[in-house]
């Protein structure tokens, strides 16, 4: 925004605007050493985005009073693992509840925003692990309590980075409340939990199948195992049936598990195999025999529609096994090696053994066929492993009776999903849940706390440790040596870090919290753990709202992997384009729980509403320093001009708006309302049109623009401070009249009713503005060049705004002289245009037509020399195969580029050649 007033000197003048409440100064309110109410002349968020959070946290801005007579709002920060470092889907995440903290603590709200980190134990110890390799050590080395003290050394020292990396972007936690899920409340939380549910009957140990990784030597949760595509092959294998020379047909992706096969199952009703049925089969190579079961579990229509069944290597293997009370066979270690059971292969990795089987099969006539096939495998999200699925005896918690209040908490509406259509998947996993494995085979995390009796055998548990057996007396007892699922204690997080299974404070003033902010990819391990708790636990369900968000993409859709190279550190953008930037760019664009896309074009355009914000500031500030002393509410708006009325209106609607939108959560739509209230209606339009008063001798005038200026500033600011809070808090700071900091002015109410009348009159010049603009740039018309336009409407009502606003639409669309229903000239030509009913004519001379037509057709030839050079690619059998997806993509978005410009030049052609 170009400044064209030299600022006058005025003794200073306290600004009053009611609705926008005075507060008691904070101390050491952060001020340039220069005037307060001169900005520099850039935004650097270098500058004051350190400076005021440090002040935020240091007066303890982000601190709840539970003792406070007002509204509640708490949530609990998805922790982070102690090992990470900020990422876009953290930055996104926390960038959500920030604005969810900031907007209720407008609204005058006693607010409480958790923070904590995830002890994260396959993680964590996988770290200090390779620490110790690099020493050529072991944790055995060590032993387990030499160990653990390692680790909790390298998390003292080097643990919970992303915690200052989490305050670049400005996060509202209570850091005084900071949490740890290895703390002492946290594990005095996890050991009554375990116990209650232990003693309930509800925590048993049994041999199953786990996902297992023979790296990490430990048992594995869904959500620790990642899947991939890889190439592999279904091996068809000849299955002799005993007594006869017949054999069934069987299909598998991992013939070495057929080592542990302990029968053959078909289909009851399949007619192929009905005369087999109470046949034995010789297992081939192990020569075992096994019989051959029906179940109706085995679909027919699915390849041999035969299975091997292996219980001690498949999960649903392992339920066929269980209901037919078939052997579980262990047919490898938990290293992934051939037990010594099978001479042939013992020894051998379990990959080595397949292609050792392979070739032993084919050699022995059994192997009928391999098909190439490619199949999502499992890894451990640690090592990259390939898992196993292995039977083994673990901890488990019997889901059933803990997910019934769970699905009922939902369906009763204590907790919303936020968007609704994640209440299916919660739902749909909760219904068909299994029971959840619980133990790890880790020295890193919770340590189970259950003793077992070498005298009597039975097991005690207790929340302190255990000397001597509940049962005997025996002081001959071992605590069991695997370690929690970090989602147990993580399970417990909105509890535990509000101080259960004491009855704080706290824990009565904030729990239920209001909302967990979190993505979809956790609904299951995480989202469902803590409902089942809360509800076990707890007074009611742990949350009343899950608000679900999307991935962070780049800005062709693509999810953000390394592989792909289109990674990007949300840190960098902070560099680059300041906090507020990185934020904005999260919110601004889609809509309620999508996925998100970026790029830095899109970083940059929030980068540019932050200059915007800042250059209509000193604007202001510059042209009205110190606004005349009035009370904006005892402005009449009768006496008011039609733009200030439209302002006054249009702040109206927006606060009314953002303020029904963010507390729905559409915090997207919300973002959009405001940016298009400030960019456009405030500073490109209302701040242009209060050019004349301020520049004019009615002072008046300028007192009421001054003041509607520097208030609908003011509100702008509140408004935005959720989404921008540091270049929202160094434009307050610099503000006359403003005490404390913009949380303490509340969320803007504006005493002025929306006034239809203005907005129709405002929107029409707005319209005709747009149709002369639109014919100077197919005019080619230089920005400070001026040209005549004549308006023509047989609406009364309408011919007397256009004669009032016959200025503005000087000003707003470079117009030099203004006709308004005056005949037009035979012997000229005329550019036309329509807006809202009123005709808009510009006069054009021959010779100017003649070289905007020149120079528009050969910027025509341009583009179609280019757009062929497009299309011959892309329709280039060749380059579409060898060339990488992403140049293709370009070469797409640039032939759509093309046509967009050759479709805007024929439109422009046209109008010229027709005037």
């Amino acid at each position: 925004m170009e400044v064209d007033f030299i600022r006058k000197a005025a003794q200073p003048r306290l600004l009053h605007l009611r609705g926008l409440p005075e507060v008691m100064a904070m101390t050491d309110i952060p001020q340039n050493t220069d005037d307060s109410s001169e900005l520099p002349k850039r935004s650097d968020p270098d500058s004051y985005e350190e400076k005021w959070y440090k002040h935020w946290v240091e007066n303890g801005v982000f601190a709840p009073d539970p003792d406070r007579d007002a509204p509640r709002f708490s949530m609990v920060i998805p922790p982070p693992n102690v090992t990470g470092v900020l990422h876009m889907g953290h930055a996104l995440n926390n960038t959500l509840q920030d604005i969810l903290w900031r907007y209720h603590k407008l609204m005058g709200h006693d607010c409480l925003w958790v923070p904590g980190m995830d002890h994260a134990g396959i993680a964590t110890q996988n770290v200090v692990e390779k620490q110790l390799m690099a020493q050529n050590m072991t944790r055995h080395d060590l032993g387990r309590e030499k160990f653990v003290e390692r680790v909790w050394e390298w998390k003292e020292q080097s643990g919970g980075t992303i915690k200052n990396q989490l305050k670049k972007i400005g996060v509202a936690v209570d850091w005084d409340r900071e949490r740890f899920t290895m703390d002492e409340q946290c594990s005095l939380a996890v050991r009554t939990a375990f116990k209650q549910l232990f003693d309930d009957g509800l925590i048993y140990q049994a041999s199953r199948i786990i996902n297992w990784c023979p790296r990490c030597k430990t048992a594995l949760s869904d959500i620790e195992v990642e899947y991939e595509d890889e190439d592999g092959a279904w091996y068809h294998i000849k299955y002799p049936v005993m007594g006869t020379d017949d054999f069934i047909e069987i299909a598998t992706t991992r013939p070495e598990t057929m080592l542990g096969d302990s029968a053959v199952a078909v289909n009851p009703d399949d007619e192929r195999y009905m005369h087999l049925h109470g046949k034995k089969i010789m297992l081939p190579l192990v020569n075992r025999e096994m019989p051959l079961i029906t179940d109706e579990y085995v679909d027919r229509t699915f390849g041999t529609g035969a299975l091997k069944v292996t219980p001690a290597h498949d999960p649903n293997d392992f339920e066929l096994g269980q209901k037919h009370g078939l052997e579980q066979i262990v047919m490898m270690t938990d290293e992934g090696i051939i037990t010594n059971d099978y001479p042939a292969y013992a020894g051998m990795d379990r990959f080595v053994c397949r292609k050792q089987i392979v070739k032993d099969l084919d050699a022995a006539g059994l192997l009928i066929k391999k098909e190439a096939y490619t199949h999502s495998v499992g890894h451990c999200y640690r090592c990259s492993v390939t898992i196993e699925p292995y039977i083994s005896l673990q901890w488990f918690v019997d889901m059933k009776t803990l997910a019934a209040p769970a699905l009922k908490a939902v369906a009763e509406g204590r907790t919303n999903f936020v968007p609704g259509r994640w209440t299916k998947v919660y739902n749909t996993w909760l219904e068909n849940i299994r029971d959840w494995c619980i133990s790890r085979q880790l020295w890193w995390g919770h340590r189970i706390p259950v003793w077992t009796c070498a005298d009597c055998g039975k097991q005690s548990c207790d929340i302190e440790d255990v000397a001597k057996c509940q049962h005997c007396g025996s002081e001959n007892i071992a605590q069991d040596p695997d370690v929690l699922d970090t989602w147990f204690s993580s399970g417990l997080w909105p509890l535990s870090t509000l101080g259960w299974p004491n009855q704080t404070k706290e824990l009565a003033a904030y729990y239920p919290t209001s909302v967990l902010v979190t993505g979809f990819d956790i609904i299951f391990f995480w989202v469902a753990r803590m409902m089942f708790f809360g509800m076990r636990f707890g007074v009611d369900a742990p949350f009343h709202d899950v608000f679900i968000h999307g991935l962070v993409r780049d800005e062709t859709g693509k999810k953000m992997s390394k592989s792909l190279g289109n990674v990007m550190d949300p840190l960098d953008i902070v560099s680059q384009y300041g906090a507020d930037a990185l934020r904005f760019t999260f919110v601004s664009q889609g809509s309620m729980g999508q996925d998100v896309n970026v790029s830095d074009e899109r970083f940059r355009s929030s980068r540019n509403f932050c200059n915007k914000l800042w250059n209509a500031t000193r604007f202001i500030l510059m042209c009205a320093p110190e606004p005349a002393t009035v009370d904006i509410t005892q402005l009449n708006p009768a006496d008011l001009d039609i733009k200030d009325r439209w302002i006054l209106s249009r702040a109206r609607e927006i606060t009314d708006s953002a303020r029904t939108l963010m507390g729905n959560y559409d915090l997207n739509e919300a973002a959009q309302a405001i940016y298009q209230f400030i960019w456009h209606d405030f500073c490109d339009w209302y701040i242009e049109m209060a050019k004349a008063p301020l520049r004019g001798d009615d002072p008046g005038a300028r007192a009421a623009t001054e003041t509607i200026l520097h208030a609908v500033l003011r509100w702008s600011l509140s408004l935005l401070h959720p989404y921008m809070p540091f270049i929202t808090e160094e434009i307050w700071s610099h503000l006359p009249g403003t005490q404390g900091i913009i949380l303490d002015s509340g969320f803007p109410e504006v005493a002025f009713e929306q006034d239809a009348q203005a907005g129709n009159t405002i929107a029409l010049l707005q319209d005709v503005a747009r149709a002369v603009r639109d014919i100077r740039a197919n005019l080619g018309a230089a920005p400070q060049e001026k040209i005549p336009a004549l308006l023509r409407t047989d609406d009364p009502d309408k011919a007397k705004a256009l004669n009032h606003l016959a200025e503005h639409i000087r000003t707003q669309a470079g117009v030099s002289d203004l006709a308004l229903n005056a005949d037009l000239d035979a012997a000229t030509k005329y550019m036309s245009g329509l807006a809202m009913g009123v005709e808009v004519f510009v006069p054009v001379d021959e010779e100017r037509t003649r070289q905007e037509i020149a120079r528009l057709e050969k910027s025509m030839a341009n583009a179609r020399k280019d757009i062929e050079k497009v299309d011959k690619k892309l329709s280039s059998q060749g380059f579409l195969a060898k060339a990488p997806p992403e140049v293709v993509d370009k070469e797409k978005a640039k032939q759509a580029e093309l046509l967009a410009d050759i479709g805007k030049i024929e439109q422009r052609l046209a109008m010229l050649q027709n005037a």
